[in-house]
This record gives C-alpha cells, sequence and structure tokens, in this order.
C-alpha cells in the first residue's frame, strides 16, 4: 500500500520524505506551497486535516498527524527498521530523541522565528531565546562528541527527527563553528543517497 505525504515546502513533513526512502516504502507526495506573504499552510490542507498543519499522512483511507507519531508508525510499517536498538542505554536514548525533537528543540527555535518577524518590537526577546537555544546546542554537540549518532553506534529514525530543528538552528538560531560535532553530524546526514533522493522528491528545501 502507498503512503501518500501531505508535504509542505520547507517544512517538517521534509523528515518524513526522507525516513521513508530510509525505509524503503512506497510513497506519494502531494506538495503545498507556503503563503508568500504569512508564510503559513495554505487552506488546501484543511481539507485533509481540520488542524491544516503538514505532516500528514494517508494510509488505506485514514490520516496520521503529528511528526513523531508518523515516524513511529513508519518504522513499525518496515518491521522495525531504523527503531529502538536492543541495547538498553540505546533504547532510551532513542526514545529520548525522538520526542526530544518537537518537545525541547522546537518551542524555542519557533519562538525565535517569531520575534523576529516582529522586527524591533521582537529584538529584546531574542537575545535570552538565543541563551537558551545555546544550552540545547552545547549539550547536543557534547552528546555527538561521545558516539557517531545520537542514539549510539548506527544511525536510526532518531537521528531523523533531530535533523529539522538542528538544521533550523543553523539556519537562524547560532548553530556555527562553537559546535564542531553537530555540523559534522549534519555534513553526514546530508550526504546519505536517501536524504538527496528525498530532495529530488520534495522540491526546493530552504534547510539543507
Amino acid at each position: 500500500m502507498t503512503v501518500i505525504v501531505h508535504h509542505l515546502e520547507n517544512s517538517r513533513s521534509q523528515r518524513i520524505l526522507w525516513l521513508l526512502e530510509e525505509l524503503g516504502l512506497d510513497f506519494e507526495v502531494k506538495r503545498y506551497e507556503r503563503d508568500k506573504k504569512s508564510m503559513l499552510a495554505p487552506a488546501e490542507l484543511k481539507a485533509v486535516h481540520p488542524l491544516g498543519k503538514s505532516p500528514m499522512i494517508e494510509v488505506d483511507g485514514r490520516t496520521l498527524i503529528e511528526t513523531g507519531a508518523i515516524v513511529e508508525y513508519l518504522v513499525a510499517k518496515a518491521d522495525g527498521m531504523l527503531g529502538a536498538p536492543s541495547h538498553i542505554d540505546e533504547t532510551q536514548r532513542y526514545r529520548q530523541f525522538l520526542h526530544y525533537a518537537e518537545g525541547s528543540m522546537m518551542p524555542p527555535l519557533l519562538s525565535i522565528l517569531i520575534v523576529d518577524r516582529l522586527g524591533l518590537l521582537g529584538r529584546p526577546a531574542r537575545k535570552p531565546l538565543l541563551a537558551m537555544l545555546s544550552q540545547h546546542l552545547a549539550w547536543l554537540n557534547a552528546e555527538l562528541g561521545e558516539r557517531p549518532w545520537f542514539t549510539g553506534e548506527s544511525f536510526t529514525a532518531a537521528d531523523v527527527m533531530m535533523s529539522f530543528p538542528l538544521e533550523a538552528s543553523q539556519q537562524r538560531a547560532g548553530l556555527d563553528a562553537r559546535y564542531p560535532n553537530l555540523l559534522a553530524w549534519l555534513d553526514k546526514i546530508h550526504a546519505r543517497p536517501a536524504y538527496q533522493t528525498a530532495l529530488q522528491r520534495g522540491g526546493p528545501y530552504a534547510f539543507a
């Protein structure tokens, strides 16, 4: 059965295309453009789900939302490929980073995006938000100093989940040469053949 991915340009749904390529699952891409003024998702997505947010996937007439839930569903569909490793410590890290990406990294990144759009009005809030995010970046950089991937010795779906917040951090939130392990990790994921194929399937992506 084919998975239909409702893919919004320059969004977290790029991770779903990448994961599907890594898993070797069949999928179809329905791509949506952001509103040029507001940069929000178009109203057409609300015809798929009332929240009108991407990513969304359709499988057998059912719609599934939320990136983490979609990732867990697809890993299970692929018989656990790129899922939690068997070692207890790596299993815990897998679960941690699978949820950390959205639960801890994305809120300050979204806040930075909002204050940047406020111009002068948002400037006072930008410095403390960047300081908050720098704590995350420093910790993540140290984590990748201990092992090649977020979970352990092997690439997993947790790395896929971590891609978007770190790509966004590099573009607009201070991820630079102070965090060499994170930059090396980004170079490594961007070089993966499945990542490159997903870019071709999904269209232009500003964060790669």
